[in-house]
């Protein structure tokens, strides 16, 4: 089907700054939004950035000025630049991909497993 691929997470200090990148692999067609999620323990899980494939992007108000989302569409990857980190950051990120497989007409959402980023005190 399809696997998204995460990597990047890890701990970091308050200010500092850290980059996720998310691969997708399967029988895509094509992938009309890639973006990501987070979930603190306790916590709903919440949109952080996501990207269309027309180039729009959409972001959560609290990481608005210090994430950035992109993609390179050419190698279905996108990667979330994360800037002057915060403690209240830190969570469990997923990535999350609208996909249209080889053998559907609509689209469909697939997650990855989640990497762990953790911005200390």
């Amino acid at each position: 089907q399809v696997h998204l691929a995460e990597s990047g997470g890890g701990l970091v200090q308050a200010g500092g700054s850290l980059r996720l990148s998310c691969v997708a692999s399967g029988s895509i067609f094509s992938i009309n939004a890639m973006g990501w999620y987070r979930q603190a323990p306790g916590k709903q899980r919440e949109l952080v950035a996501t990207k269309t494939r027309a180039g729009t992007t959409t972001y959560a108000e609290s990481v608005k000025g210090r994430f950035t989302v992109s993609r390179d569409n050419t190698k279905n990857t996108a990667y979330l630049q994360m800037n002057s980190l915060k403690p209240e950051d830190t969570a469990v990120y997923y990535c999350n991909a609208k996909v249209r497989t080889i053998d559907e007409w609509y689209d469909t959402d697939y997650w990855g497993q989640g990497t762990q980023v953790t911005v200390s005190s």
